[in-house]
């Protein structure tokens, strides 16, 4: 999955990143409202971390100009500002959740995951397809009950597919989505990963549509 954070404050910036990387994300990072603007209507996000207080271009404008061009990324709106008019501005401009500063980042990253099931449709912290279970709160997998160890990368390809069950999913949508903005997008490690991915959890799994992408089906009963 991939996220966007538009936040002024270096230190904050810094540590945000750090955490959601370690968390698995692909991230992708602007420090000023023109900036993050830019990214997050010319690029790809499963969610937008979004400061208010922004320079060059303040957050409730940025958010507001992204949803009047049918950008629908869920967005979480951080504040230091915690009055009930800043929530209900925020709000109205199409934030999906909003976190005042200070916060606790396990609290920041619980909130991001729920973001990301529902704009997917998921309900559950946990993505199950037949015997395969993706504990998006632990990052763990099973097959059967087993754990299967996942390379970052194959982690990130499993967890996509997962979130959308029943999709094609194009190669450039992956890439798009499990990489942040630096990643050379004309590599062929998406086949690469699914290769593995077969390799460990069976050769069914994951089904090439051709010309098309790939998909992940619940298997028939």
């Amino acid at each position: 999955m991939r996220v966007l954070i538009v936040e002024d404050e270096p230190n904050l910036g810094r540590q945000l990143r750090s955490t959601l990387e370690g968390a698995g994300y692909a991230v992708d990072l602007a420090t000023d409202g023109e900036d993050g603007h830019y990214l997050g209507t010319t690029e790809s996000y499963d969610a937008v971390v979004l400061d208010l207080g922004l320079p060059e271009v303040d957050g409730l404008t940025v958010l507001d100009r992204w949803r009047k061009e049918g950008r629908k990324m869920p967005v979480l709106v951080l504040t230091a500002r915690d009055s009930w008019s800043d929530k209900v501005a925020g709000l109205d401009a199409g934030a999906d959740d909003y976190l005042a500063k200070p916060f606790q980042t396990e609290e920041l990253i619980a909130r991001l995951r729920a973001l990301i099931r529902r704009s997917s449709g998921n309900a559950s912290s946990e993505l199950i397809a037949g015997d395969i279970r993706l504990d998006t709160r632990s990052g763990k997998v099973t097959k059967d009950g087993e754990p299967v160890k996942l390379t970052a990368q194959e982690y990130k390809l499993l967890s996509y597919l997962l979130h959308h069950k029943g999709k094609v999913v194009s190669r450039t949508e992956l890439i798009e989505h499990i990489y942040d903005q630096d990643f050379d997008r004309d590599s062929n490690t998406i086949e690469v990963f699914v290769t593995r991915i077969r390799k460990k959890l069976g050769p069914d799994v994951i089904t090439t549509i051709r010309g098309l992408g790939y998909s992940l089906e619940e298997p028939a009963a």
